[in-house]
């Protein structure tokens, strides 16, 4: 795509047609590649809490049962839910790149602030803070790949970038497990820390500064403001990208928040051993994400509906995902790891298409942050729900098998709901003013 081109907005009725700016081909690539390890990174620090809450000394030094150990699995997600909306509207108005770097900062910050507590009330407040700090990476990115990629190249750049946050659990969790049996828990929130001040250097070098002047903003504002909260929130497209991101997040934040946990606790690995294998599983996801996106976009290409193309992969994964279940019950352990990293892989599928479907091709192109914020409100709540409920599923059942039958059951919705609510139709629209 040539530089300084136009992208015609996804959603049905849109009418907008804006410049995508002066960046080469090579620029944008690489800063899609930035944006992958910017939430790499992010993703790094909310899964290294699920090799803390695995480690005995962790434990013992705050004094957590299964039920406290969900909460704190979970304060993230609370705060991080809250502020997804606000993020997108920020993001909207006043650009990626600014918003990005303060909120970087912060939660850099509390990273490092958080290994030197020993309090529980200390602990679960800075993982609120990191809530919202991190809230920002999502919005910000997907503002920047509807500005800068057409249709044809969405799953791809989509699946590059969903790369970032599913490669970030398979590399935290056999690092966090290293830093804390070699080190300790303590020097591995300081790690986290110090990446991301490195990325940040990155960031702040590379990417051209978005920030629109002042007599741009009240036309960006009137824009922006074609979809309203209201608007957007009566579209069946919204609540239908809602609910799949709901039922992809639950399974995907269980293997992030207690898969360590299940593989030590019920499978018998030590903590190294089961940071492996959480890689395998990730990475997995991650690589089928990158090939189902570009698969996807491939078929576009030669013509086919690119809904029809994307709902399918995304009900695929959903239903490949439902082999999570096999793994629950297998009573070999080579048996019951081969499902568990099969299931999250086969899940892949429907990564970057379900996130490609939902917050771009059928979203006009001004309202993308809002919505990607209100449909991030959905996966956060999942992650709060799936730490809590399978920490309460865990202590009541005393055992792994009943917190994943209920993954089997909410792919299952998300893959019923994929076919039925998104659809082209019921797209919000753009405001005729």
């Amino acid at each position: 795509m040539a530089s300084g081109s136009t992208i015609r907005g996804g959603g049905a009725g849109s009418g907008v047609s804006l410049p995508v700016g002066p960046l080469s081909d090579m620029a944008r690539w690489a800063i899609l590649f930035l944006l992958a390890l910017g939430v790499l990174i992010s993703f790094l620090d909310r899964t290294s809490i699920g090799s803390a809450i695995a480690d005995k000394s962790f434990v013992k030094e705050f004094a957590l049962s299964n039920v406290g150990r969900g909460w704190i699995n979970s304060a993230f997600f609370w705060s991080y839910g809250i502020a997804q909306v606000p993020m997108g509207w920020v993001v909207d108005r006043y650009g990626v790149k600014r918003p990005y770097a303060i909120l970087f900062v912060l939660w850099c910050g509390v990273s490092f602030f958080t290994s030197m507590i020993n309090v529980l009330g200390a602990l679960f407040l800075m993982r609120l803070l990191v809530g919202v700090a991190e809230a920002v990476v999502i919005p910000a990115s997907y503002r920047w790949i509807r500005n800068n990629f057409e249709e044809g190249r969405n799953g791809l750049a989509v699946g590059i970038f969903a790369m970032g946050n599913k490669f970030g659990p398979a590399i935290g969790a056999p690092a966090a497990a290293w830093l804390i049996v070699n080190y300790s828990w303590r020097a591995m929130f300081v790690a986290m820390a110090v990446v991301g001040l490195v990325w940040l250097l990155g960031w702040l070098f590379l990417v051209p500064d978005d920030m629109p002047q002042a007599e741009h903003r009240a036309q960006i504002q009137r824009k922006a403001s074609g979809i309203t909260l209201g608007a957007a929130l009566r579209s069946p497209v919204v609540w239908g990208g809602m609910l799949t991101n709901f039922c992809y997040g639950y399974f995907t934040f269980y293997c992030m928040t207690w898969m360590p946990a299940y593989l030590v606790e019920k499978r018998g690995l030590s903590l190294a051993k089961s940071g492996v294998y959480t890689f395998f599983s990730f990475a997995g996801i991650a690589i089928m994400a990158v090939i189902a996106g570009w698969a996807a976009d491939r078929l576009i290409a030669r013509g086919r509906d690119p809904v029809l193309v994307r709902k399918g992969f995304v009900i695929a994964g959903f239903c490949g995902g439902c082999t999570v279940l096999l793994g629950a019950y297998a009573s070999s352990l080579n048996v019951a790891l081969f499902w568990n990293v099969f299931s999250l892989t086969a899940l892949g599928l429907a990564t970057a298409n379900n996130l490609a479907l939902c917050r771009l091709t059928l979203i006009p192109k001004p309202a993308v942050g809002l919505v990607t914020g209100v449909q991030q409100v959905a996966t956060s709540l999942a992650g709060g729900v799936s730490a809590s409920l399978s920490g309460w599923l865990l202590q009541k059942s005393g055992g792994y098998d009943v917190p994943m039958l209920v993954i089997f059951v909410f792919l299952l919705i998300g893959a019923v709901g994929t076919w039925t609510l998104l659809r082209p139709e019921w797209a919000p629209r753009l405001s005729e003013e």
